[in-house]
């Protein structure tokens, strides 16, 4: 069994991120309002029925608008830490939230979850890989600096969304204050386009097949210059920007198909009620 993904959205305005089988998935963040998702999701035609849990990496509000509608009304568990829920100031039921934790590794059906940290200015930030059958999809954004465990992480993954927010002469030449630029290159904000094309050439598994270059800056960034500049070195993983204005379209990644495939929802192979801790 393989794995879809897409991104429902990448950016400032809004994160979302889509990781399942043929039976069940997750999304990490929802970052937009829950019509917003519906309706991307509409699109795609992805089912929402199929979504079984959620996953919320920090508390930020582009990470976390829609997330109490949405779950509320999909009657969905979210799986936060206690200091970012603290720090969201959402009202979630009880009964649907589970703690997170570094290292923790979550079951969803056939589907593994596994969180671990980073360096982020948020409450508690978590990064997460999704696995099915030894293929992973991982999910790196908002970091501000390279560590070992995202060394690790990202060199077992199938396919990723990796951020890359920022070309460094554009941010330090641009508008924004000088507060903000040091925010943003401090250590715990921001992966530039050079951190991540380091991470890239150095430790990109053989098997990688897909790289969604993620939460691209609207004002300090090229969504062209940045997808030329991993191309050039990509060889034959497949490289694309996820946009912040739409939805990217559904990845396929597995077996011996690693292609875009159109999914199509079969509700009779829905398996309920497959949520364990551990």
């Amino acid at each position: 069994m393989a794995l879809y993904f897409t991104s429902i959205n990448s950016g400032s305005n809004g994160n979302c991120y889509y990781v399942g089988n043929d039976n069940e998935a997750v999304l990490v963040d929802v970052g937009l309002t829950c019509k917003e998702v519906e309706k991307r999701m509409a699109r795609l035609g992805l089912s929402v029925n199929k979504v079984k849990a959620i996953f919320i990496s920090h508390e930020h509000s582009d990470h976390i608008k829609g997330l109490a509608v949405f779950a509320k009304k999909y009657k969905l568990p979210v799986y936060i830490s206690m200091p970012t829920l603290k720090s969201s100031r959402l009202l979630l039921d009880a009964s649907y939230t589970f703690p997170l934790k570094h290292l923790q590794h979550i079951r969803i059906g056939n589907l593994k979850i596994s969180a671990f940290s980073k360096f982020h200015d948020a409450a508690d930030p978590y990064s997460f890989t999704i696995e099915c059958n030894d293929i992973r999809v991982g999910v790196f954004t908002d970091i501000g600096a390279v560590c070992d465990r995202l060394i690790t992480h990202f060199k077992s993954c199938h396919a990723a969304f990796l951020e890359a927010n920022y070309d460094t002469e554009m941010l330090q030449n641009g508008r924004y204050p000088y507060f903000l630029k040091r925010r943003i290159m401090g250590g715990h904000g921001h992966l530039s386009n050079a951190q991540a094309l380091e991470l890239f050439m150095n430790h990109r598994p053989e098997y990688m097949s897909h790289l969604l270059l993620s939460h691209l800056s609207k004002d300090n960034n090229d969504p062209e210059l940045v997808e030329s500049l991993f191309k050039s070195v990509a060889g034959d993983t497949f490289v694309k920007v996820a946009s912040r204005y739409e939805e990217t379209e559904v990845f396929y990644v597995g077996g011996s198909q690693n292609n875009v495939s159109a999914y199509s929802f079969a509700p009779n192979l829905y398996q309920p009620e497959q949520l364990n801790l551990f």
